[in-house]
C-alpha cells in the first residue's frame, strides 16, 4: 500500500512538520493504566498506516519523540507509549509494582494494539521495536494485526550473545549486579545510577536469567521457538531488522535468535557498520538520536512505506531479501 509522502523516501522531514503529540492514559486488559502520546493527522484517512513504537527495556517513550515527529511529517499517524513502570505509566510505588517482560507485551503491547485498531479503524498498523521492543513485537494477541515492523538492536538479552570484547563486564553489570540492587531495593533504581529509568524487579528477573530462550512468565518455564504457546506466529507482518555493527547488545547471533521466533513473517536483517554512514560509532541507543536523522532514519522510513530498501540504503544484507 502506498503512503503519500514527500517525493523521495529518503528526503529528511521538514521542521516545519513538528508536532509535539497529545498525552493520552489508557488502561491494559488488567486495568493498569499506561500513558504515551499521538500524533494524529486532522484528516482521517484509511490508507494512512498508524505506527506504535515500542521502548527499550527501561527507556522512556519521550526518547522516541523525534523520530515520531519523523514518521508523522512522512504521512503516519504515531503512537508511543511506556511500559508499565516507567516514564508516564510509573505508578505511585516501584516496589509493588508486578511486571515482567512478557506482560510488557502481552499486555501493554496488546493494548497499544488494540488503542491504535479502535482510534483509527481501518487503518494499516505498523510497528518500530527498539531492543526489546522487537521482542514486544511478538507477545501481542493481537499480532495478525501487524502489517510491517522494523526493529533496531532487537534481541532479549542472552549474554552469550553479547559482543565478546564486552561480554563479561556487561554479563557483571546486568546479570550479577542490577539483580542484586533489585534484591535491596525491591526494584532497580537505575535513575539513580545513570543507567535506565527505574525498572521492576520482574523485568529485571527476566534480563538476568541467563537462557538461550525467551521465557514467558510467571511459569518461568522455557520454551523452544516453535512452541505454539508463544504468539510470535501470529504476526505475519514484513520485519526488517536493523542491526549496528558497533552495538554490543545487538550482535548478528542476538538479532538471528530472535527472529528465529516470528516463524510466519517474511524477516530481512540489515546491518550497518558506523562508517557506512560516515560515523565512528552508534551503538545500542543512539539511532532514534535526531542526529542520525538523514543517514539512518530514512532505513525505517522506507521499509514502512514500501517494504524494500533502496539501492544505495548504507550497510548489507545479513539474512532474508532487501
Amino acid at each position: 500500500m502506498t503512503v503519500q509522502t514527500s517525493p523521495s523516501p529518503l528526503r529528511p522531514a521538514s521542521a516545519a512538520a513538528h508536532n509535539p503529540g497529545t498525552a493520552f492514559r489508557q488502561p491494559a486488559a488488567d486495568g493498569f493504566m499506561l500513558g504515551g502520546f499521538t500524533w494524529r493527522h486532522a484528516e482521517s484517512d484509511p490508507t494512512r498506516p498508524v505506527v506504535i513504537i515500542n521502548a527499550a527495556t527501561s527507556v522512556r517513550c519521550r526518547h522516541y519523540a523525534r523520530f515520531a515527529d519523523y514518521l508523522f511529517s512522512h504521512g503516519f499517524d504515531v503512537l508511543s507509549y511506556d511500559y508499565r513502570g516507567i516514564g508516564e505509566s510509573r505508578p505511585a510505588s516501584m516496589r509493588k509494582l508486578k511486571a515482567s517482560w512478557t506482560d510488557w507485551g502481552s499486555l501493554d503491547f496488546e493494548a497499544m494494539l488494540q488503542r491504535a485498531q479502535r482510534e483509527f479503524p481501518g487503518q494499516p498498523i505498523d510497528v518500530v521495536g527498539h531492543s526489546f521492543g522487537g521482542c514486544a513485537v511478538g507477545l501481542g494477541a493481537s499480532g495478525q494485526l501487524i502489517r510491517r515492523v522494523v526493529t533496531v538492536g532487537a534481541q532479549f538479552a542472552y549474554w552469550r550473545d553479547y559482543a565478546a570484547a564486552s561480554r563479561w563486564r556487561m554479563l557483571g553489570k546486568w546479570h550479577v549486579l542490577m539483580p542484586l540492587l533489585t534484591a535491596v531495593c525491591g526494584y532497580f533504581p537505575g535513575k539513580r545510577l545513570g543507567w535506565l529509568e527505574d525498572t521492576p524487579a520482574g523485568v529485571v528477573r527476566d534480563w538476568a536469567t541467563p537462557t538461550a530462550h525467551y521465557q514467558r512468565r510467571p511459569s518461568g518455564r522455557r520454551l523452544a521457538r516453535r512452541d505454539p504457546a508463544l504468539p510470535f506466529a501470529r504476526v505475519k507482518a514484513q520485519l526488517l531488522a536493523i542491526s549496528i555493527s558497533d552495538d554490543p547488545y545487538g550482535t548478528v547471533p542476538a538479532i538471528e535468535r530472535l527472529l528465529a521466533y516470528f516463524t510466519a513473517s517474511r524477516c530481512s536483517h540489515w546491518r550497518i557498520d558506523p562508517e557506512d554512514i560516515g560515523e565512528q560509532e552508534v551503538g545500542h541507543f543512539a539511532f532514534f538520536r535526531s542526529r542520525y536523522q538523514a543517514q539512518l532514519w530514512p532505513i525505517a522510513l522506507a521499509w514502512l512505506q514500501h517494504a524494500t530498501l533502496p539501492g544505495d540504503t548504507p550497510g548489507r544484507l545479513i539474512s532474508g531479501s532487501r
